[in-house]
């Protein structure tokens, strides 16, 4: 005797693991081929989307896909947050400040004193530094004295780039007095082995200042001076975090910056 297999109605849906990605698929009323189209790739690509919530597509097509979509790749694919939250980028972040002048000043004195191997201070004039950290003329020649590295990449003050940023800030104090605040606290340094100072005006919106494994970040932004602009700081804690990525980015304009005193 033979059992009639009954064919699955036409109305009835066949569950998808991803039911997010299905969600907005339906909200933004696209079919598996239009949104294919979109990504450019085949539609077997959408089922396997569709059909294993743990696949995470390419960067470009995730980001296809979301803006088709109207929202954002990690609410699609949730396994992003998972891995974001296991970057160690944000493990990193120890604090985050609206601008620069609201980090404590008694941290800068701490950051430059705690380091003993390698001080870095790539801001476009860090000048501020002077003003903030007690003595820090004879500290840093301590710890030259004492083996440490300390590299300053300042603006360069015949810079085109520095007169097009006096411009947009439209200050007083303009950048190129700035900068001559650090290069006349350096002057008595110059002869000091261990402390290099160079020029670029390729960071002239990125400052970063590194002290041993810790740093500090500050983005400027639009016609805001470094004081008024984002900052970050940063504690390393591996070989890929924002800590080696900003690390490198000052390591390649150290590389091909020319040196303050010829």
């Amino acid at each position: 005797m033979y059992h009639q297999i009954r064919p699955k109605r036409p109305t009835e849906e066949v569950p998808v693991a991803n039911q997010a990605l299905q969600a907005a698929m339906e909200a933004a009323r696209l079919t598996r081929q239009a949104l294919a189209e979109v990504c450019e790739v085949d539609v077997k690509t959408i089922d396997r989307w569709l059909n294993d919530d743990r696949r995470t597509p390419h960067p470009r097509q995730r980001q296809a896909a979301a803006k088709a979509l109207g929202t954002e790749p990690d609410v699609i694919w949730s396994s992003l947050k998972e891995a974001a939250r296991r970057s160690p980028g944000l493990r990193e972040i120890q604090a985050a400040y609206p601008t620069r002048s609201a980090l404590p000043s008694p941290v800068w004195t701490e950051l430059v004193n705690e380091a003993s191997h390698e001080l870095v201070f790539a801001g476009y004039t860090s000048y501020f530094l002077w003003l903030t950290v007690p003595g820090l003329r004879d500290t840093l020649r301590a710890k030259a004295e004492s083996g440490a590295r300390i590299r300053f990449l300042l603006g360069d003050p015949d810079s085109e780039v520095t007169q097009s940023r006096e411009q947009v800030e439209g200050v007083p104090l303009t950048v190129r007095s700035r900068i001559s605040i650090s290069l006349s606290e350096l002057e008595p340094l110059r002869d000091v082995p261990g402390i290099e100072v160079r020029f670029s005006d390729r960071h002239i919106s990125l400052s970063v200042w590194a002290f041993d494994a810790q740093m500090v970040v500050c983005t400027h932004v639009a016609a805001a001076v470094g004081h008024d602009s984002p900052t970050y700081r940063l504690k390393r804690s591996g070989p890929s975090g924002l800590f080696a990525s900003y690390a490198a980015h000052v390591d390649a304009l150290w590389d091909v910056a020319r040196p303050a005193y010829a």
